[in-house]
């Protein structure tokens, strides 16, 4: 997919609540920031170094979160916007791959949980491979999933939470908290809570 692909960043849904919240300009403005059409040197660093990645896929009411592992390198960049990883049997209940192979949109979210390096998401459409060339580039593999990814939906999140260090995130605005203030200054993208 490319830039002649694109579709709307929002849709009506999100749009009418960053209208009831007044977020529409905050939206506007981080989108235009951070969204960009290929893949950066970092962009490629963090899915290639990654030794996982979660992954949400969706036919009709059957909607599923799952995450895929392996040692860096396990995803591949196999040419412009397209990644593939291996799937193995795992417990055989094929929840993803079923989803996919009934609808191919996903959501794939990189995360490095260091505090400093950004998160990023990737929209797109997954094919589902059994043929030998594909599977011998992923040693073990009993499928592999290519993601042809819509570059024009490419953005990175911000930095994540530093685990156990809970002077590193910020809480959740409490009562009497004007919600938004404080995140102004951080492109009003919170963090999340640290674990208790």
């Amino acid at each position: 997919m490319d830039e002649t692909d694109e579709r709307p960043f929002f849709h009506e849904g999100m749009r009418a609540l960053q209208d009831q919240m007044d977020g529409r300009r905050t939206a506007d403005a981080i989108v235009a920031a951070v969204r960009h059409f290929e893949f950066s040197e970092a962009d490629r660093k963090l899915i290639t170094e990654a030794p996982c990645v979660f992954i949400a896929s969706a036919w009709n009411d059957h909607v599923d979160c799952s995450m895929k592992s392996g040692d860096p390198g396990f995803v591949k960049i196999v040419g412009p916007g397209v990644l593939e990883y291996p799937e193995y049997d795992g417990n055989s209940m094929y929840r993803t791959l079923g989803n996919i192979r009934q609808n191919p949109n996903i959501g794939l979210l990189f995360v490095k949980f260091d505090g400093r390096t950004l998160r990023m998401r990737i929209n797109g459409r997954a094919t589902i491979l059994q043929d030998a060339g594909s599977l011998s580039r992923h040693h073990g593999a009993r499928f592999v999933v290519r993601v042809d990814c819509d570059l024009s939906q490419l953005h990175p999140l911000h930095p994540g939470f530093r685990t156990g260090d809970a002077r590193a995130a910020r809480p959740a605005p409490g009562a009497g908290h004007p919600a938004g203030a404080e995140l102004e200054e951080d492109a009003r993208v919170p963090r999340q809570p640290a674990p208790r």
